[in-house]
């Protein structure tokens, strides 16, 4: 690709496909809870309407989980092969962590998810439960490992630098580094909030088209409550993170900020929309709040934080991208915030299922918490440049021996693929969402009928090729 380096061509292929693999765990992490919230009520209240929830959201749950497993794969081969310094220089950490991630986590998915799609017939109602929960517990023990791993590399604590290699001393250290705990519970809240407005989003769009079943409607009051608690939950969590990150990486929060340089006896104003400009070190068209962002960030009109010109330039991340990437993520969060107080205020009515104007306002929300979550990334992982491990080793001494061409040509080939392969799994997965919950649909064919090996797709019992109003 013209004009681009070998180093731009790498970053711009792993950001493709972290950017594509990213959203299924997410969903994958919430729908699982969903699920096992899911079989208990039905266990506990004999409610059919959450049986019918959990066979409709089981299937597109199975979608979903394939999907993740073949984007992950690709993720971890590129630590060979388009960083492959990288993995010589923190192999020795990031090896075992993902290791511990399968051996702990996949493993326990893997081992629980055949019996939760299609044990039905074949084990008792406790047992299945079991199965149902221990996936969910395996999404989350997969969630912590991956982002030790990443914290690792944002803020790397217990280890030596010998022969220039990184060498493990204090594992506790190594996954309980300083901004492990915040990342992972941003994470995990950020997978739920993306589940819930895909669930209420869905439940909006039967909704809007006349299909009130019990099902329909608790699925949507269900995602609705979720988000009444979350999303204000995110906001504070977001707020301790991003404290964690100013101790820790303050050139990313200073381009977060768009902040440039202190006055001396001012406070740090807080900018809602401008263009940081990183050649002229300012950011241009600002419109502010006087004071705002330092009584936000130290907790005192007064206080001061480093900028952007503090920092030598080799040093700083790209303020422009942080910039709107941040307010893209913070102003959706905010209108999730709004979604669920107005559902409450609705439900308070008594007009939950009745009100138009919130089911069209969840429906165009659906997308909001992926796209919210890839934000929130983006601002993570180009925060952390110019560094692949912050303070340790640059992005530009971690990146393969390979020519730009070499990697023009993979980029090509894996943006073809991803977009045929990947876009027609979304579009699968949506027309199972269009289709809807039916009541009592019958439990998912078992190994034994069709005498082959059961795989996630096979849970669904819908083919890829019918027609867009086939049903069965």
């Amino acid at each position: 690709m013209s004009g681009l380096t070998a180093l731009e061509l790498a970053r711009i292929q792993f950001g493709f496909t972290v950017t594509f693999h990213i959203v299924f765990p997410a969903i994958t992490i919430g729908l699982a809870a969903f699920l096992a919230m899911l079989e208990g009520l039905w266990l506990w209240k004999k409610d059919d309407a959450y049986l019918d929830l959990y066979h409709f959201w089981s299937k597109i749950f199975a979608v979903n989980f394939a999907m993740g497993v073949v984007s992950g794969l690709v993720m971890a081969y590129q630590f060979g092969t388009n960083w492959s310094f990288y993995s010589q220089f923190a192999g020795s950490i990031t090896g075992p962590l993902l290791t511990y991630e399968v051996l702990t986590a996949f493993f326990l998915e893997a081992g629980f998810l055949g019996v939760m799609l299609f044990g039905w017939h074949k084990v008792g109602r406790g047992l299945h439960f079991f199965a149902t929960v221990m996936v969910a517990v395996g999404t989350m023990i997969s969630a912590t490992w991956i982002l030790a791993s990443n914290s690792w590399m944002q803020t790397p604590q217990g280890h030596e630098v010998v022969n220039g290699v990184v060498i493990p001393v204090d594992w506790l250290a190594i996954i309980f580094n300083p901004s492990f705990p915040y990342r992972l519970a941003h994470m995990v809240t950020a997978a739920m909030l993306s589940t819930a407005l895909f669930v209420g989003a869905s439940g909006a769009w039967h909704l809007l088209r006349g299909n009130k079943t019990p099902a329909v409607k608790r699925m949507f009051s269900m995602a609705l409550w979720m988000l009444l608690f979350t999303a204000p939950l995110q906001v504070l969590i977001g707020d301790v993170h991003g404290l964690n990150t100013l101790k820790h990486q303050p050139a990313k929060i200073a381009a977060v900020e768009g902040h440039w340089a202190n006055v001396p006896g001012e406070g740090v104003p807080l900018i809602l929309f401008g263009l940081p400009d990183m050649d002229a070190e300012t950011t241009r068209f600002k419109v502010e709040i006087p004071r705002l962002a330092s009584l936000i960030l130290t907790h005192s009109l007064d206080g001061q934080i480093a900028g952007l010109k503090d920092f030598p330039r080799e040093d700083r991340p790209n303020a422009t991208v942080l910039f709107w990437s941040f307010r893209v993520m913070v102003g959706l969060g905010l209108l999730m915030v709004l979604l669920g107080g107005w559902g409450a205020w609705v439900r308070w009515r008594g007009r939950l299922y009745q009100s138009p104007m919130l089911a069209r306002f969840a429906l165009w929300m659906g997308p909001s918490g992926l796209i919210a979550l890839l934000a929130g990334w983006y601002v993570t992982e180009i925060g952390r440049q110019p560094w692949v491990v912050y303070g340790l080793m640059r992005t530009k001494d971690a990146v393969s021996e390979h020519s730009a061409m070499t990697l023009s040509i993979g980029l090509v080939v894996l943006v073809v693929m991803y977009l045929g392969i990947f876009g027609t799994g979304i579009g699968y997965m949506l027309r199972l969402v269009r289709k809807g919950p039916q009541p009592h649909e019958p439990h998912p064919v078992d190994i034994a009928d069709n005498q082959r090996p059961a795989r996630p797709l096979s849970a669904v019992d819908e083919s890829l090729y019918c027609a867009p109003n086939t049903t069965h």
